[in-house]
């Protein structure tokens, strides 16, 4: 199964520099998993000490934010793309 992330510039410096990875996962909560496996010290910038995603983060699944769905539980199918957006606030 071959998901496609999409990866911030701030946090490229953890994927050696690519905005682009395949990985393999079932749900979003693995594909962290995945990554931090593949690319140790991402989690921590991904999720807060108790695994959730982190505030200023948003995942997204095929355009569709995972706060509406099942959130890190969500279900990822092979040729699925995640997006990984930092939150921009202003005023």
């Amino acid at each position: 199964m071959s998901i496609k992330v999409l990866v911030p510039t701030p946090l490229q410096k953890f994927t050696d520099n690519k905005a682009t990875i395949e990985c393999s996962a079932g749900s979003v909560h693995e594909l962290i998993e995945a990554l931090e496996g593949s690319f140790p010290g991402i989690k921590s910038r991904l999720c807060d000490e108790e695994g959730k995603p982190r505030r200023f983060l948003n995942f997204y699944v095929n355009a569709e934010d995972i706060r509406f769905l099942q959130g890190t539980e969500t279900s990822l199918q092979d040729g699925d793309e995640v997006s990984i957006v930092p939150a921009v606030a202003g005023g």
